[in-house]
């Protein structure tokens, strides 16, 4: 399984973010190997709609669970209709 894990850094060591839309990156971690991949977060900087673009960010690079703090509604609808589970952590 692939899952998407919001990160202050771009690696496995880096601190897990608490925020979806402005996280510094996205890192995928396949289940099974541990392999991964950090993608970037275009969207950090957007002026408005960085949930949504993070979210079909995520989407489009196959995340089939979400690992993160808090989730937005526009982000959330994405999920939700792409059938994609959210896993909320405090941090």
């Amino acid at each position: 399984m692939q899952i998407a894990v919001t990160s202050d850094g771009i690696d496995l060591e880096a601190a897990a973010s608490p925020i979806f839309g402005r996280c510094a990156a996205y890192v995928f971690v396949d289940t099974d190997t541990m392999a991964y991949q950090a993608v970037q977060n275009p969207a950090i900087n957007a002026p408005s709609g960085a949930g949504i673009q993070a979210a079909q960010l995520v989407v489009e690079h196959g995340a089939e669970a979400v690992v993160t703090g808090h989730v937005g509604p526009n982000a959330f609808a994405i999920f939700e209709s792409a059938g994609v589970p959210m896993y909320p952590f405090s941090g």
